[in-house]
């Protein structure tokens, strides 16, 4: 009898204390008809729990064929909200994208002239308003922000970093005064809407290897610039958020002999000051190295031998009193603020050329055809809102090579525990972390369609993008036919929303959740 007893309290605990069971499922899908022989584009904006703007254009401004955008809303069950089109002059080429809550922003430009169109869409009903200008001519775009009625347009005119604030009010433009500077190069460009302030992140890494932080009030005049120059490494990017009126955090890479490659991520504290007229009134506080050999997981993609001789190497070099080149590129994410602190998530890449392999620091050789980046893993790392690193953890990317440098990693906080995500080849492989820990290895989820009786046999293009709570979305292209008649296929752009839910196999309801590159698709 007590025996029997002894296993009866055994298959209690058992039941009480299985394993969490996690998977994602896809719960609803779009698919609308890809004509293969036409120019088009597709863009998928996620809203949060507002829903999700889609764009579609069709035409081509290399053949002179009529340009037409189709911008559709969606609510979070996928069901049309409204719908409106704009049709495109020639003359005008798309050249970059923004987003805030309440608009959705295009810039145009016309070919070999210095006129600029900016398009605004109000995601509430679909208005839209165009606004014509003049900006620099000869002039090579790579940041574009809004924050009020100003735009931001960031990039380099004959070789030199300039960036304009052009008013959607009166048209008018100025330039950002103290930029146009021999190789400087702009980091970011970001808005801080709370102080209504321009923060622009420059550096340089030949010479000097200089970086700086040049702040703008909302008129474009300069309030501040934050030197580097005393900093033990040279910085090479950065990205910064506000922790309250007065300071901020500073996040990047570095390196430690002026180049690209990155040696370790950096941390520090800046203290704007109460007065906008005095640069003095900025402080740094000490600048926190943090070398990737510091992070407790960040090597957990290698395998363990590869991982033991890597870290090897590294600590004989520095018992030498020489460091270890780890010559990494990062793709650094923007910064999320939580609510002790921030996020940090940056994508290890490298550029693939057919017949290279890559190296254990990452070193490439050889001058064959470019393929495109290759990425081998992300990291994440959670800092508290003094800049202390708390915890970092590992995410491993296999076999993902892309034509285009975009974030490909995807993030959704759930309570206290992390989802972690990626497209690949037609599957959503899928990592779910808590601080330092792994709670759920690597799994692969395959995207289906609709019906039983169709099976997808080509994909490309894949996406996917966090949405809201347990929520993601992924589109691309797919060939879909028939089980019964595989010679017959159609192409489609597909939208699918995937939902990440855990369950206790004993008990569904006990375990229950509690709960940016937009990415185009160019044919």
């Amino acid at each position: 009898m007590v025996r029997i007893l002894y296993i009866i309290c055994l298959l209690f605990l058992f039941i009480g204390f299985q394993p969490v069971r996690a998977q994602l499922a896809q719960s609803l899908r779009i698919e609308i008809p890809s004509d293969p022989n036409e120019a088009e584009a597709f863009d998928v904006t996620p809203l949060a729990e507002r829903g999700l703007l889609m764009t579609i254009r069709t035409g081509s401004f290399t053949d002179n064929h009529p340009i037409k955008f189709v911008f559709k809303k969606y609510d979070i069950n996928l069901k049309l909200l409204w719908q409106t089109e704009f049709k495109q002059d020639i003359k005008f080429k798309p050249v970059s994208t923004y987003d805030t809550d309440q608009y959705a922003y295009h810039l145009f430009r016309e070919v070999d002239t210095d006129r600029f169109q900016f398009l605004r869409l109000h995601l509430e009903d679909g208005q839209i308003d165009t606004f014509d200008g003049t900006l620099l001519d000869q002039f090579d775009v790579h940041q574009f922000k809004v924050m009020g009625s100003q735009a931001y347009v960031g990039g380099y005119h004959h070789g030199r970093p300039v960036v304009m604030a052009f008013s959607l009010f009166d048209r008018t433009m100025k330039v950002l005064p103290g930029m146009y500077i021999n190789r400087m190069e702009i980091s970011s460009l970001e808005v801080d809407e709370v102080r209504r302030e321009v923060n622009v992140l420059v550096h340089s890494l030949r010479r000097h290897c200089k970086f700086s932080i040049r702040t703008y009030n909302y008129d474009s005049k300069l309030l501040r610039t934050i030197d580097f120059d005393g900093a033990q490494n040279s910085l090479i990017s950065g990205k910064l958020i506000p922790i309250n009126q007065q300071e901020s955090i500073v996040v990047g890479n570095y390196s430690t002999d002026c180049t690209p490659y990155s040696q370790g991520i950096y941390v520090t504290r800046i203290h704007h000051g109460d007065s906008e007229s005095a640069a003095a009134d900025a402080t740094i506080n000490t600048i926190q190295y943090i070398e990737f050999s510091q992070l407790q997981n960040f090597f957990n993609y290698l395998k363990p031998h590869r991982q033991q001789k890597l870290l090897a190497r590294a600590q004989k070099k520095k018992e030498e009193g020489k460091d270890y080149k780890f010559r990494y590129r990062l793709l650094v994410h923007d910064l999320k603020p939580t609510p002790n602190g921030l996020t940090l998530v940056a994508e290890v890449y490298y550029p693939q050329y057919r017949g290279n392999t890559l190296a254990y620091g990452g070193y490439l050789r050889g001058t064959d055809r470019y393929e495109g980046y290759r990425y081998t893993h992300a990291f994440i790392c959670g800092f508290d809102n003094q800049g202390k690193l708390l915890w970092d953890n590992c995410f491993p990317i296999k076999e993902l090579l892309s034509t285009d440098l975009t974030e490909m990693v995807q993030v959704s906080q759930q309570s206290d525990r992390m989802v972690l995500a990626y497209p690949s080849d037609g599957e959503i492989i899928t990592e779910v972390i808590q601080g330092s820990k792994i709670l759920k290895e690597t799994e692969k989820f395959k995207l289906q369609t609709n019906a039983v009786n169709e099976k997808v046999t080509f994909s490309a293009q894949d996406n996917l993008m966090a949405w809201y709570g347990r929520h993601f979305l992924a589109y691309g292209f797919q060939k879909i036919a028939a089980v019964k008649n595989m010679s017959i296929q159609r192409e489609v752009f597909y939208l699918n929303k995937l939902t990440y839910s855990e369950e206790n196999q004993a008990s569904k309801s006990s375990q229950a959740p509690t709960q940016k590159p937009t990415v185009g698709l160019k044919r």
